[in-house]
């Protein structure tokens, strides 16, 4: 089957991611609906509407850090199993709901679910993939994302439309969760579980057949088989120093290095101030001038713009550039575009007829470039470096800390801070992440992180000075002749 199997698998799989869109998105048209602002006796810019935010993202914390334990225990398939469950209960309550607790519970265990999806969808994608196009199957990950929001934006336009006494127009856009959550669980049993989590619970054989499914193409069964030892040598190797619990992850220095990267590579995510833009871009299209229908208009534009930049990317650059050099180039790029941003900002107020339409058309220019530069830079790459540098013995582990951590606390906080900063100093919000991003992203990144494109897994634990901490002899192949040479001794009968 090979790559296009692969491919079907991916793009199943980032469902999930689909999810964090639509469910990330869902609430920014929600917000603006005047019966949901009415019976919940709320308006845009309060504190309400950020705990609506907050309580998502705080969900998705515990989310992710619970998925470190399913993905160990459970699987990867399964543990996007139970994050589709959950979510199916969590989409039946907010769309229900009839006083804001509903509301919260059900915002809760959306994130909840949502936390889990994000951090095993990449991970089960990534050990799937072939390394010279993991760029492209992890990737689908961000493209899925971006589908997500463009569905949940023009499911909210068109739900709009209805009079104002009517709660279909929050009612059905938040019930729509439901249709990718049954799509999951309906079809997640019928793919294959990961290789190398197949390898891990002592199913060698079933591991070699995935393999085989994924990518071979009728002529490249050397590379299979040279990729199923690399796996099985690796990780016999690393089951001899695996140490359970979490502290592990920070008490051995290669580990606590990838699992630093891991976390930054998020943290610098969220402060491009992408997700601010996305949960509040009605806010900030109202502060450049742009109001009603209009506004929901220019959001759902917006919201098809980052997904075709990032198809582009990942299918035809990402795997021949690297992640780091346009990591660098989306952090100056996002820099320049939130200056000008901020600028902009600056001027509309006070501004009147033509020159104010000159200006929110400036302003969402360059809203928009944001959201282009991102979606060839932090978007696709954050979940792709982020999955690939884990090393499988914490890869659970350390992926539900980057991701629950580096991703959702941080995006928690300004979820709940964003509608208040927006109200009260509108452009000059800009700055922060301005700031952020010339002293602490471009410097660590520059210095730092190391490139990645198109190695294996296992070549990645070298690249980063360990292979199971040294344990693992460079001649694999009298790695390999031993295990061989030990489990035919087990298997030889005993003499009477």
């Amino acid at each position: 089957m090979g790559l296009v199997f692969n491919i079907v698998l991916a793009v199943f799989a980032a469902t999930g991611s689909f999810l964090f869109g639509y469910d990330s998105g869902v609430m920014t048209i929600v917000i603006q609906s005047p019966h949901f602002l009415h019976f919940f006796n709320t308006t845009t810019t309060t504190p309400i509407i950020g705990a609506i935010n907050s309580t998502f993202s705080g969900g998705a914390v515990f989310g992710s850090l619970m998925g470190g334990f399913t993905m160990d225990s459970l699987g990867r398939r399964k543990t996007v199993l139970v994050g589709a469950c959950i979510n199916l209960v969590g989409a039946a309550m907010q769309a229900g709901a009839q006083n804001l607790p509903m509301i919260l519970v059900g915002r809760i265990l959306a994130g909840w679910a949502v936390g889990v999806l994000s951090m095993s969808v990449p991970i089960y994608q990534s050990e799937c993939a072939s390394p010279k196009t993991r760029g492209l199957i992890v990737g689908i990950t961000q493209q899925m994302i971006g589908v997500g929001f463009i569905v949940s934006t023009w499911v909210g336009y068109g739900s709009s439309k209805v009079p104002v006494t009517n709660s279909f127009s929050w009612r059905f856009p938040l019930g729509f969760q439901c249709v990718p959550c049954i799509i999951i669980i309906c079809g997640i049993l019928f793919f294959p579980e990961s290789p190398r989590y197949l390898v891990e619970t002592d199913r060698a054989e079933e591991a070699l057949q995935v393999l085989h499914k994924l990518h071979y193409n009728g002529r490249n069964e050397d590379f299979i088989q040279a990729q199923f030892h690399e796996i099985r040598v690796t990780i016999e190797a690393e089951k001899a120093i695996t140490a359970p619990g979490w502290a592990i992850m920070f008490k051995v220095k290669p580990w606590r290095t990838r699992l630093m990267h891991a976390t930054l590579i998020q943290v610098f995510t969220q402060m491009t101030g992408i997700n601010v833009i996305g949960y509040y871009s009605t806010i900030l299209y109202t502060n450049l001038g742009i109001t009603g229908s209009r506004n929901l208009l220019v959001t759902s534009i917006y919201n098809i713009v980052g997904p075709l930049f990032n198809l582009f990317f990942i299918t035809l650059l990402l795997d021949r550039v690297g992640r780091k050099k346009p990591l660098l180039f989306g952090t100056v790029g996002i820099t320049i575009a939130l200056i000008c941003e901020a600028v902009i900002g600056s001027q509309v107020v006070g501004a009147t007829g033509s020159r104010r339409d000159s200006l929110s058309i400036a302003g969402v220019f360059f809203l928009f470039c944001v959201s282009c530069i991102f979606s060839m830079s932090f978007g696709p790459i954050s979940w792709v470096y982020a999955s690939e540098i884990m090393p499988l013995s914490i890869r659970g582990r350390g992926s539900a800390f980057a991701t629950g951590i580096g991703n959702w606390l941080v995006s928690t906080v300004w979820s709940q801070v964003s509608p208040i900063a927006l109200g009260d100093i509108t452009y000059k919000f800009y700055f922060v992440f301005v700031a952020f991003n010339i002293c602490v992203t471009f410097p660590t990144i520059f210095f730092m992180f190391k490139e990645t494109k198109q190695l294996t897994l296992e070549e990645i634990d070298l690249l980063f000075g360990d292979r199971a901490l040294g344990t693992l002899p460079d001649n694999l192949d009298d790695k390999e002749r031993e295990i061989e040479l030990t489990e035919s001794h087990h298997q030889e009968p005993k003499s009477s």
